[in-house]
């Protein structure tokens, strides 16, 4: 089943530990993009720059390709979490630079509280010791519930773009009916043209020989013989159909198609003997260049 590289997910998962009533809630967004690799850009707090490695384990599990950004914070609900630290050296410092200046202009007003406080980091939070493992814990099962909540909305993309692509095969193998009929034509095409040619430059073209006409009509439709490349269009189409079945997205191996059918088309065009086969030709490579831009996003 293909997967899309394309998806977001997000997550969020609370712990309490019972000994210390500590409560840490953990919130993870994560957005994939298309990548030929698997990429990550990944942006945490500083409590929790350690667990970057172990985040990176365990969204691979599930992913192969594609850029993983994500996004996490984490809440501490314990009491003690919102307390504040007053520095009092700073404050009594303050004080006494106001006082200074207060003696020093001859000034009436008294100092207040309000004075103080305009002083930057006075009353700053306090430095909480964070419980690291509960920490680990909440981070690391959010991030996986993410993950998971990702790989399923890339598989939901992944079954839109199987019955995109399916829809888009099925128009290539009508097309290449109507091709194989109008290839069988070439023969005759050239005939015509080479009995025409003959008429203009002679004026005895039915004294021609008819085993040299045969012969120089069998080099030109052999020159303009697509049947090979027809045959190889209908395996690689069976390939493609086959690789989108597959248990696992294999991106990689259908972009190697669309070159493969890109290629044939090519040489089916340059050797194209009617005006029929050329526009048909156009269209399938028409066709094949949005198949290429949906390929793009598989896994």
């Amino acid at each position: 089943m293909i997967k899309s590289m394309t998806a977001f997910a997000k997550a969020s998962h609370t712990k309490t530990c019972i000994d210390t009533n500590a409560s840490i809630t953990a919130d993870v967004t994560i957005r994939s993009y298309n990548s030929r690799h698997l990429d990550f850009a990944i942006h945490l707090p500083e409590a929790c720059q350690s667990f970057e490695e172990e985040i990176k384990k365990r969204i691979a599990k599930t992913h192969d390709r594609g850029r993983i950004e994500i996004r996490l914070n984490f809440t501490d609900d314990s009491q003690d979490s919102e307390f504040f630290e007053v520095d009092e050296v700073k404050a009594r410092g303050y004080y006494l630079a106001l006082s200074r200046v207060k003696d020093s202009l001859t000034l009436s007003s008294d100092i207040s509280l309000d004075n103080i406080l305009t002083a930057r980091n006075i009353i700053i939070p306090a430095q909480k010791q964070i419980d690291t493992d509960l920490l680990g814990e909440v981070v690391l099962e959010a991030v996986e519930m993410a993950a998971r909540e990702l790989d399923l909305m890339r598989r939901r993309e992944g079954e839109n773009l199987f019955q995109d692509l399916s829809s888009r095969m099925d128009h290539i193998q009508g097309c290449m009916e109507i091709l194989t009929k109008e290839a069988d034509k070439i023969p005759g095409i050239y005939k015509n043209r080479l009995m025409e040619r003959i008429a203009k430059l002679t004026t005895d073209a039915e004294g021609i020989d008819p085993v040299r006409l045969a012969q120089e009509v069998a080099v030109l439709s052999d020159k303009s013989d697509v049947s090979e490349e027809i045959v190889r269009l209908a395996s690689h189409i069976s390939l493609f159909r086959e690789v989108m079945d597959a248990k696992d997205s294999q991106g990689r191996k259908l972009n190697f198609l669309i070159q493969e059918f890109n290629r044939e088309f090519n040489t089916i065009g340059s050797k194209a003997g009617n005006a029929v086969l050329s526009h048909m030709v156009v269209d399938l490579k028409s066709e094949l260049e949005k198949i290429r831009e949906q390929v793009q996003n598989i896994e």
